[in-house]
């Protein structure tokens, strides 16, 4: 896992799973001062009954195996119960066949989540259920590295 005194941003390259191959796109970290700027954008997604897709780090530092089993479970330092852990995101919605997010959040730094992962599930997140929400499959992944400029 690369660490770094001065790392502010990162960014993620998302790739598909045998249950979604063409589904692609890239998620961006931005360290500010006080919170991180995370902006998503996804293509490809499968259509689904809902339409939401769960959306998390994962403790992981590699999408590799067949269905990302080596991304682990959802990143949660503090220990905390569902939904409160640091790795838990807004759940991207499906329009058209993509999906666009942007947000905020204070659970962690950039420098916190490099050499993890970023995965996408096939189905929403309750943000009830333990460990983590039964999101479902895991359909798209990618893995977070320091990225200079963004």
């Amino acid at each position: 896992m690369r660490k770094c005194s001065a790392c502010e941003n990162a960014i993620a390259y998302i790739k598909g799973s045998k249950d979604a191959p063409c589904l692609s796109g890239e998620v961006r970290f931005s360290q500010r001062k006080n919170f991180v700027l995370i902006v998503a954008s996804v293509k490809n997604l499968p259509k689904t009954e809902s339409g939401f897709f769960g959306f998390h780090i994962h403790e992981g530092s590699s999408c590799s195996g067949t269905d990302f089993e080596a991304t682990k479970g959802h990143y949660n330092p503090e220990n905390t119960t569902h939904p409160n852990p640091a790795g838990d995101m807004p759940p991207l919605l499906y329009v058209r066949g993509g999906a666009y997010l942007a947000f905020t959040t204070d659970r962690f730094t950039v420098n916190d989540i490099l050499g993890r992962t970023v995965v996408i599930h096939s189905g929403p997140d309750d943000f009830t259920t333990q460990p983590a929400g039964n999101a479902g499959r895991k359909i798209g992944c990618g893995e977070i590295v320091y990225k200079r400029y963004l």
